[in-house]
């Protein structure tokens, strides 16, 4: 019979490539995962493993199965604590994945809040940006994970990570959160009260995060130009570092300037006009967890709070 300590031990193979790796991220040891995999491969009745070089690799059978553990385990987690909640435990567990401008800015609050209102509940934070948090999210490594899309510039291929690719999970929007330009302090537009992405054509452009990188150059294109990317950082700080050094311009997101003195830089209105959406993403079958919900809401009151501000 199949147990879900199996597909966990499943899962941290693949993940690791090796018995003595999955043993590590497991907490046990070598022999006890060799052990868990024989159990596995002999109720499965077909071999899940074959060693390539000095690395474990799933059969063709061993990737069925384990597209079937992940949502069985998803499963499993989120009836786990709702049993426990249910049961009076009054205690939760959410692993919460964010990109970071958002672990700056609303997570603090919304997680202050939250402690407050249920000490007993334990949240984790770890950083991602997307699309590598909802893949975590998706494969049961977090209950939650904050996101972002960009609205799909004219002529621009249709976005991975937006709106069709999240249609299985549960959606809640928080924010709307626009981009700015960012200047040296002594450019010429440094003053300008509201700038044409156009008239910085010529300027060498700072770029930040890939999904940033990718949606700057369709907006640059859909103006007429394409963007000379003379650096690439998914550091923040060092974006408004580079812009005050003089070396570029950059757009940025308000959340992402929150949490950064910008020294030497000054913030212009770009037009057009360019809004990420800053959504919160979970399961499903996670929604009606009263820990996941709890956090949900406190992160719709901190977003609210800083549309508000």
């Amino acid at each position: 019979m199949i147990e879900a300590r199996h597909l966990r031990v499943l899962r941290a193979v693949d993940a690791t490539g090796s018995f003595s790796a999955a043993a590590r991220d497991l907490g046990c040891t070598q022999p006890a995962v060799s052990q868990q995999m024989k159990a596995l491969e002999q109720a499965a009745g077909t071999p899940l493993l074959v060693r390539t070089g000095r690395e474990m690799r799933l059969t063709e059978a061993g990737r069925a199965l384990l597209r079937h553990a992940v949502g069985v385990l998803a499963g499993l987690a989120a009836a786990e604590e709702e049993v426990a909640a249910i049961a009076g435990l009054r205690a939760g567990r959410v692993r919460l994945v964010s990109f970071p401008s958002g672990s700056s800015t609303l997570v603090p609050t919304a997680l202050a809040e939250l402690r407050a209102a249920h000490p007993g509940t334990q949240v984790s934070l770890v950083d991602a940006e997307p699309p590598r948090s909802v893949e975590l999210l998706r494969a049961g490594d977090c209950e939650i994970a904050l996101a972002f899309r960009y609205p799909q510039a004219p002529g621009a291929d249709a976005e991975p990570g937006g709106a069709a690719e999240w249609s299985d999970l549960e959606v809640r929007p928080l924010l709307a959160d626009r981009l700015v330009g960012l200047v040296p302090a002594g450019h010429r537009f440094a003053d300008s009260p509201v700038l044409g992405i156009a008239e910085l054509a010529e300027e060498p452009w700072i770029a930040g995060c890939p999904r940033c990188r990718r949606h700057l150059v369709e907006v640059c294109e859909a103006a007429g130009f394409t963007p000379r990317i003379d650096f690439a950082t998914d550091d923040y700080p060092a974006v408004v570092g580079l812009v005050g050094a003089g070396l570029g311009v950059a757009v940025l997101p308000e959340l992402a300037l929150e949490s950064v003195r910008p020294k030497g830089v000054r913030t212009v209105r770009v037009e057009p006009a360019v809004r990420r959406e800053v959504v919160a993403l979970t399961l499903p079958d996670l929604v009606r967890v009263p820990a996941v919900a709890a956090t949900l809401d406190r992160l719709e009151r901190a977003s609210a709070r800083v549309m508000g501000a």
